[in-house]
């Protein structure tokens, strides 16, 4: 994958992160599935990040 299409991958990840976290209620979560979507915004900012900063070289290694 080349700069630009990480930076668009990992632009995408971020937007699901944030429309996630906007269903988010204030405060601890309580119910099983308020803590499913806090573990959704967690998980699309770590791929956000991995494809944006590509830390372990992983997206670089499996592109054709």
């Amino acid at each position: 994958m080349n700069t630009r299409q990480r930076i668009i991958v990992g632009g995408l990840w971020i937007g699901v992160a944030a429309l996630m976290a906007i269903t988010l209620e204030p405060g601890v979560p309580s119910t099983v599935s308020e803590i499913a979507r806090l573990f959704v915004v967690v998980f699309a900012l770590f791929l956000a990040v991995v494809y944006l900063f590509d830390p372990w070289d992983i997206v670089s290694r499996h592109s054709p």
